[in-house]
């Protein structure tokens, strides 16, 4: 071979290495049914509760009591969600509700700490329970299933201890005010016509929350293009975002013409922003991920497994005692039946909102969405009258179903069903 064909040869080698990022694959119009499908059945279940009801459903006050009514067990949501995904459970979340807001009460109400100070100490408390159960299932070795079995005896045994088997309260006014409370009418109302008034500062901060919504969507739309990843034709994407920032106005509409935005709400919108954010910007999220959908790997890659459940369960343990507080704050008054059964409706929510059984695959958005699903089905049928025996029947037929979902969705990928 000739000297010029050798260095064709390499020069072209050479370019091959170190080739162009790329293209993109054209985008192509498809539908993700377990990631989308949950979204539809919501849209869904809220059409036929309205109807039910008679429009009951959509008023402002109902909303604003969805939201408040149900906002504990959405924050136990978003910790539950992160502790599925890496391949775990947490069957004491409600038992750390109950202990938790029992050790604010005591706090605030038998010593007089003032409440920042005892907001902070019963957060740490709930972070050491989080330890506590992360030890023996990270390091000790000890199934999550046994560790917080045990772990839901225990503090409510705690909580009755700790209560003296009677309640607590009443608790300061900001503790209420986070719970059951409301912005101010910081800018006044604007005329919204037909509607009536509606509070400018809430419609303000919704207009906000869309246009950061559709930025970062765009910007993520950019980087997946520039992986080489397909994505959605331009009208589709378009019209998924004006569809959520239609959603988050309308609420807000609603919301704004009762009583301004729940304090409780604000809060969860900053829960959801900065876990989403942890678990789709972060090499922590990529971890919870990874161990969750194959843990031998996930260490053979390098990455700190038993580091990772721990501090799972740590922030686990956080969220239970921020969710007891404000469920303590929310009844004015700690209880020792406080957050029975909460586990149930937190562990429900994760696997309606679209976590798998066997870990891996879960989104923070999917979770609230999936608590939200329970809290329309309990407000819906309350509205119409239902007995409660029947609103169980209806919630265990809809948890059955979101996890044959799953099953099912995974059979016709051809995934397996067992790591």
């Amino acid at each position: 071979m000739s000297d010029t064909a050798t260095s064709a040869n390499t020069a072209g080698a050479k370019s091959a290495a170190a080739g162009p990022r790329r293209s993109a694959p054209p985008p192509r119009l498809s539908f993700n049914l377990r990631q989308s499908g949950i979204y539809v059945a919501f849209a869904l279940i809220v059409a036929l509760f309205t109807v039910l009801t008679g429009g009951d459903l959509l008023q402002p006050q109902n909303i604003s009591n969805i939201i408040v009514q149900n906002s504990y067990i959405l924050i136990l949501a978003i910790g539950m969600i992160l502790i599925i995904i890496s391949g775990h459970i947490d069957l004491s979340v409600g038992s750390v509700v109950g202990v938790t807001g029992a050790i604010a009460a005591v706090l605030m109400v038998n010593h007089d700490v003032p409440w920042p100070l005892a907001l902070v100490l019963t957060l740490v408390a709930g972070a050491a329970i989080g330890a506590w159960q992360g030890y023996w299932t990270a390091y000790f070795g000890i199934p999550s299933f046994i560790v917080t079995l045990a772990g839901m005896l225990l503090f409510r045994a705690l909580t009755l201890t700790v209560l003296g088997n009677q309640g607590i309260g009443p608790f300061p006014d900001p503790v209420r005010t986070l719970s059951n409370g409301f912005t101010g009418s910081y800018l006044g109302n604007v005329a919204l016509g037909p509607l009536g008034g509606a509070d400018l500062f809430s419609l303000l901060a919704a207009a906000a929350a869309t246009a950061a919504l559709a930025v970062t969507q765009w910007r993520t739309r950019q980087a997946r293009q520039g992986y080489g990843q397909t994505v959605d034709p331009l009208p589709v994407f378009a019209g998924k975002l004006i569809a959520a920032g239609a959603l988050i106005m309308a609420v807000t509409v609603q919301l704004a013409r009762f009583h301004n935005l729940p304090w409780v709400l604000v809060l969860l919108a900053t829960l959801v922003l900065g876990y989403s954010l942890l678990t789709g910007r972060t090499v922590f999220g990529r971890h919870i991920y990874a161990v969750g959908g194959n843990l031998q790997s996930a260490v053979l890659s390098g990455v700190k497994a038993k580091s990772v459940v721990f501090w799972l369960f740590v922030n686990m343990g956080v969220l239970g005692a921020l969710a007891g507080v404000i469920f303590a704050g929310r009844l004015n008054q700690a209880g020792p039946t406080a957050g029975n059964a909460f586990e149930l409706d937190a562990i429900a929510a994760a696997f309606i909102g679209g976590a798998a059984v066997q870990g891996g695959v879960g989104k923070v958005v999917g979770a609230i969405t999936g608590g939200l699903i329970m809290a329309v089905i309990n407000n819906g049928m309350s509205l119409i009258g239902a007995p409660s025996e029947r609103v169980m029947l209806v919630k265990g037929l809809v948890l059955l179903a979101a996890v044959a979902f799953d099953i099912w969705t995974k059979r016709r990928s051809g995934a397996p069903l067992l790591r």
